[in-house]
């Protein structure tokens, strides 16, 4: 698929410098970018590639000065970065919307209900009274249980598993192998020593935009929703514990894990490998460092924590300085204890 760079140009408002009939069909990066590419320049550190990269089309920043002749048409933007991602994110939608159709094998059942453009791969599992929005994609080898419904736009790659009842937005993206539904940990302790299983009969609700990464696990409530509230990311590899709430715009790096009942607030920050205990609240704005484990509540809005048991970051920081000081501070401690051990012997004439 080719495009002028006049036509790019008009996809993201910029203004061309060069050769507006110049077409690219592939993007590259500025530094390892061939004929009929297109790359941007946002880093400063890459400026020298200006100057000798083979791409075709550049997008730059409208405030970038050339220090010498370029052999590349550029598309001057206010954000090169920005303007480049908009144009990622366009050329997916072009690509997508060429996906529409059933491949074969695959399994719907006739209670099913599949509205515009949709695309369905093989393998695909849709069980009964499934609704699928318009424009949904679903790649080979997705399971949907029993009454889920999905949004508009929205997309689920290979081997995503949405068990029964789950509610799925629109313009959501679920990466390869996420499971969302599986039955939330909970077992009751007998006198025997012995387990009994709680049934997990809730279900779990994913609002608009949201974007779930590869692997990972959403647990279904025990009773009502464990929810992920709309624009919220959650990377690779994370563990959402039954009952859970994640608020509105939180993103959550790879690894960590919220236990049950935890309540996270709105545009909320989560470092990889964190770990949340149950039935918390998170205020609004909160940031926890990776690796930190949080056992308390966090009450005040914008907090920052990090460490095992989490404490506040500032604090976390100036008890590290005291750490790494501390054997330079025993040796201190122990020169005064022999000057204060001789001014005693001084005065009392021993």
């Amino acid at each position: 698929m080719q495009f002028t760079a006049g036509q790019i140009a008009m996809l993201i408002n910029g203004k061309i410098e060069g050769d507006a009939s110049a077409t690219v069909d592939s993007f590259g990066k500025i530094e390892e970018a061939k004929s009929n590419q297109l790359a941007f320049l946002a880093n400063p550190k890459y400026e020298d590639y200006l100057y000798t990269t083979q791409a075709s089309v550049i997008i730059v920043n409208e405030t970038q000065e050339l220090k010498q002749p370029v052999s590349a048409t550029l598309i001057r933007v206010p954000d090169a970065y920005s303007a480049f991602a908009t144009l990622l994110h366009k050329y997916q939608e072009i690509i997508r919307q060429q996906m529409s159709g059933i491949q074969e094998p695959c399994f719907i059942h006739k209670s099913a209900t599949l509205s515009q453009n949709v695309f369905v791969g093989a393998f695909t599992y849709i069980g009964e009274n499934v609704r699928l929005g318009d424009n949904v994609k679903l790649f080979p080898g997705v399971f949907l249980g029993n009454n889920v419904e999905v949004g508009d736009n929205t997309i689920m790659f290979s081997g995503v598993k949405i068990y029964h009842d789950c509610i799925i937005g629109k313009d959501v993206t679920i990466h390869a192998g996420s499971v969302i539904g599986g039955d939330g940990f909970g077992f009751a302790p007998q006198a025997d020593g012995t387990y009994k299983k709680i049934p997990q009969i809730g279900n779990v609700v994913i609002e608009d935009y949201v974007e779930i990464g590869s692997n990972a696990t959403i647990d279904r409530a025990t009773i009502g929703s464990t929810i992920i509230r709309a624009g919220a990311k959650l990377d690779n590899l994370i563990q959402i514990a039954h009952n859970v709430e994640v608020g509105t715009n939180t993103v959550i790096a790879a690894q960590a894990g919220v236990s049950g009942s935890t309540k996270i607030g709105n545009n909320v920050q989560i470092g990889g490998q964190a770990g949340i205990v149950g039935h918390l609240q998170i205020a609004d704005g909160a940031r926890i460092n990776a690796q930190s484990g949080v056992s308390k509540s966090i009450k005040t809005p914008n907090a920052a924590v990090t460490g095992s048991p989490a404490f506040d970051y500032t604090s976390a920081l100036r008890s590290q300085a005291i750490s790494r000081n501390l054997p330079e501070l025993e040796k201190r401690v122990t020169e005064l204890e022999k000057l204060v051990r001789q001014l005693l012997q001084e005065r009392v004439g021993i």
